[in-house]
């Protein structure tokens, strides 16, 4: 493995690492934007809206234009947008003002997200073996980091709009320095997907290799009935992704809710519950690769689709605070390598459009993750909100029934492939 591939990895942990901290650092700097501009819960619960139109508009924009003019072009420049974009919120005086730049952020924020997962795409290919879950568990690592930064600015006596400048200065240094080592292009080879070691567990009844290689064809040459069977396959890709990703949006919003609320648990304590979901989520992620290469991406989505479902199950039917932390660990846990094998899939599936189906994926699943929340608020108007999570069971049980659509990959062909 040469020297240029190994710094395109590390770039691409950079980007990834980029993208969570400018996001955490806009979501911990939201309670002094509240206070500044004097708007509601309500009001702000709107405005967050138009950050997720934003994003989505941004992931649809986003991913052909990858695919056009590169990743190596389109990543640093999502990169120094996304950082610009970043000191706008911490601007406005006035509703209005927010309102677009909100907007504007969540724009350049989904557009970096789809340009560095289809990059990422790119780099898994080149490697012959499952990388992409420690890039989503670098993501997640960027959040902390923000926190920490969010926390010592503020002890500082800086606003949000200093701190957010401060951040977006080093976002954009950090955007340009690590671009030259990005991959120039898509792998001109379809090398090894993570996908491909489902279709031999199908087919031998047995697990994989550890290494996780098989060997594939040139994506130029494959039948044109693959690539048009790949379209219905990308969406259904997308509308698990909605489903994981509504579970994600759920826990991040009500985990703490339900053990004060449910449980009567104190704030203090109730504050661990979405903490002990993100720790086992970030954990479940540094892990995962090393599982999919061995047992296989459909194998990983199924038993975490199910793990994350016996997880919720006991959040519902449990009295205890202790029972209900180890269902949320649970839950992160068996989500935490879902929906970095759906996007590895989307862009796996036509190495020439990686971009525009890492789009469809991610932007599908970003409404999930945008309605989880607002799903489980509506239907505590009809029961309680432990009853409410009945939900996000059933949505775990069909992605785990679904997860077949991973065993195979339309880009493949039975024609052996020379061997790298």
């Amino acid at each position: 493995m040469n020297d240029s591939l190994r710094a395109a990895r590390v770039a691409t942990f950079v980007y990834f690492s980029l993208c969570g901290t400018l996001m955490g650092t806009w979501v911990v700097n939201i309670p002094a934007i509240e206070e500044r501009v004097d708007i509601s819960h309500a009001t702000l619960g709107g405005l967050l809206v138009l950050l997720g139109l934003g994003a989505f508009l941004g992931m649809q924009v986003a991913g052909p234009l990858t695919d056009r003019l590169g990743a190596r072009l389109v990543v640093p420049a999502t990169g120094v947008l996304c950082s610009v974009a970043l000191v706008l919120p911490g601007l406005p005086r006035d509703p209005w003002s927010l309102a677009g730049a909100l907007l504007v952020f969540g724009f350049c924020n989904g557009c970096l997200d789809v340009a560095m997962n289809a990059h990422a795409v790119h780099v898994e290919k080149a490697y012959g073996r499952p990388v992409m879950s420690a890039f989503h568990a670098t993501f997640s690592v960027g959040g902390v980091l923000a926190a920490l930064v969010g926390a010592a600015t503020a002890s500082a006596g800086l606003g949000p709009a200093a701190g957010m400048t401060a951040m977006a200065i080093l976002g954009v240094v950090t955007a340009l320095a690590s671009a030259r080592a990005l991959l120039p292009s898509a792998p001109a080879t379809a090398d090894t997907s993570p996908a491909t070691a489902d279709s031999a567990t199908a087919t031998t009844g047995s697990a994989p290799a550890t290494t996780g290689t098989d060997s594939a064809p040139d994506t130029e040459h494959t039948p044109a009935p693959a690539r048009r069977g790949t379209s219905g396959r990308i969406w259904i890709l997308a509308v698990l992704a909605l489903l994981v990703m509504l579970c994600e949006g759920a826990a991040n919003d009500w985990s703490a809710l339900h053990l004060k609320d449910i449980l009567g648990a104190p704030a203090s304590t109730a504050a661990f519950a979405y903490g002990t979901f993100a720790a086992t989520m970030t954990i479940g992620r540094l892990l995962a690769d090393r599982l999919v290469a061995r047992f296989g991406s459909m194998a990983i989505l199924r038993h975490g689709a199910a793990t994350a479902g016996v997880g919720i199950t006991i959040v519902t039917v449990s009295p205890w605070i202790w029972a209900a932390f180890a269902g949320w660990a649970l839950f992160g846990l068996g989500l935490s390598g879902c929906v970095p094998q759906l996007f590895s899939a989307a862009g796996h599936a036509d190495p020439a459009a990686a971009g525009a189906n890492v789009s469809r994926v991610a932007g599908l699943g970003y409404v999930g993750m945008l309605a989880g929340p607002a799903v489980i608020g509506w239907l505590t108007h009809l029961v309680a909100l432990n009853h409410a999570f009945v939900l996000l069971i059933l949505l775990c049980a069909v992605t785990a029934v679904a997860a077949g659509i991973l065993r195979t990959v339309p880009d493949r062909t039975t024609e052996p492939a020379p061997s790298h």
